[in-house]
């Protein structure tokens, strides 16, 4: 299928998606952190904590790995997790003299992107999340959901990692759909084409999907 009409039989399901303005980019790194292996609902739980034990990210950075791992207890991995945030906020400032990331959206998208990844435990798909949520730039995180949906679509060979099919997506999505792709994708992963049991039979794209039983 062309992506196109991915788009817009997926559109006229789930809706229009228009990007709106995330939280601010550093915020963005911490929640999606703070999102590894956990429920929606865990890490925002946990991020509403943190914010409510230190307030802003000079005192999260000013606390230690302790600290924020028990402002963080209800997020799960809590301490992995806290080391990991104060590490990155360690770089952050290190590198930048504050914890300010705005400067990423004057970058080219490729080294925004490395950017990103040179700090510590920080891979594509949260490189991308930053960059999409925060700053609006076109890069595409690919999920568990989208990885998925994308392989049964056979927009990426079922052989292609999960590394390179950020590369790959990113390529094939024009730069103004990715954030929609992103989004429906998502949606339709949890929805529809589920891991274990996908509802083939409920499927808008099933017509035309390769995979569709």
């Amino acid at each position: 299928m062309r992506i196109e009409e991915i788009l817009h039989l997926l559109q006229e399901e789930y809706g229009l998606r228009r990007w709106q303005p995330d939280q601010d980019p550093v915020s963005t790194l911490v929640a999606t952190v703070l999102s590894q292996n956990t429920s929606d609902a865990n890490s925002k739980r946990a991020f509403r904590s943190l914010m409510a034990a230190f307030g802003d990210w000079e005192s999260v950075a000013a606390a230690s790995a302790g600290e924020i791992a028990q402002a963080i207890r209800l997020g799960g991995l809590a301490d992995v997790k806290a080391r990991r945030i104060k590490l990155i906020l360690e770089k952050i400032r290190e590198g930048r003299g504050s914890l300010d990331l705005s400067f990423l959206e004057g970058l080219p998208l490729s080294e925004a992107k490395s950017w990103l990844r040179q700090l510590p435990g920080v891979g594509p798909k949260t490189a991308s999340c930053v960059l999409l949520f925060s700053l609006g730039r076109p890069a595409l995180p690919v999920d568990t959901h989208v990885f998925r949906v994308a392989k049964r679509l056979e927009l990426i060979d079922s052989r292609v990692s999960a590394e390179r099919a950020h590369e790959l997506l990113e390529e094939l999505v024009p730069p103004q759909d990715i954030y929609s792709f992103h989004l429906y994708l998502i949606e339709h992963g949890r929805r529809i084409c589920k891991a274990q049991r996908p509802r083939c039979h409920l499927c808008v794209l099933q017509q035309r999907c390769p995979s569709a039983i």
